[in-house]
């Protein structure tokens, strides 16, 4: 999951025209391994390491995503066709699934129980830091896309709204009101009404 391949073309100024393959060092400095050639409508694909790469030639590379992301910084010798990149997002980490759910289990274990001695926010940054060690995420930037800023926000929002709220006497009120006014109706209609009301203010705080 964590190799691919990319396609890259060869600038007209490209230090590597009348190279080799091998002499151009594409093993020792980025990695990556050329499989072919595709030099206007023929395709090289055997015993390329002494082919001499020609002007307007395409490279097709074969090495871990990191390192084909490294090629399009040198934009002066080749450029890298398509999005490699885009593509490799699309490609899921199945295997790395069970490492993910242990990891948000031993993270919620440490934020419940308190013979752990870590700070909930401690543990969720730990539980991050393991989920890109572990190869969870390809990198770190692939992490930070992940995440949803607008749940960030609605709960940001919300901490100070619930503060609020109980340092008011408003969360009380709102209680009393519910419990005297639904609970002669059963705990079923109690437990719909506070559901609706907190509907009500979560899409107040979201909006």
């Amino acid at each position: 999951y964590d190799i691919g391949i990319a396609e890259i073309l060869l600038m007209p100024n490209s230090r590597l025209i009348n190279q080799s393959v091998k002499d151009a060092g594409f093993r020792d400095k980025y990695n990556l391994n050329v499989l072919g050639i595709r030099r206007k409508k023929e395709y090289i694909l055997h015993d390329i390491k002494d082919e001499k790469i020609h002007s307007g030639d395409v490279l097709l590379v074969q090495g871990t995503w990191n390192d084909i992301a490294r090629l399009s910084e040198d934009q002066s010798e080749w450029v890298v066709l398509g999005q490699p990149l885009t593509e490799a997002a699309k490609v899921t980490l199945d295997y790395k699934a069970p490492v993910a759910a242990a990891i948000m289990v031993l993270m919620i274990a440490a934020m419940m129980f308190d013979f752990i001695p870590i700070a909930p926010v401690t543990a969720v940054m730990i539980a991050g830091l393991l989920m890109v060690l572990t190869g969870c995420f390809r990198n770190v930037e692939s992490a930070y896309k992940t995440i949803n800023w607008e749940s960030i926000v609605l709960i940001a929002a919300m901490l100070p709204m619930s503060l609020a709220l109980e340092k008011t006497g408003a969360s009380k009120v709102i209680s009393h009101s519910l419990v005297t006014g639904l609970g002669q109706y059963g705990p079923v209609i109690l437990l719909a009404g506070v559901y609706f009301t907190t509907s009500l203010m979560t899409m107040f705080i979201s909006n």
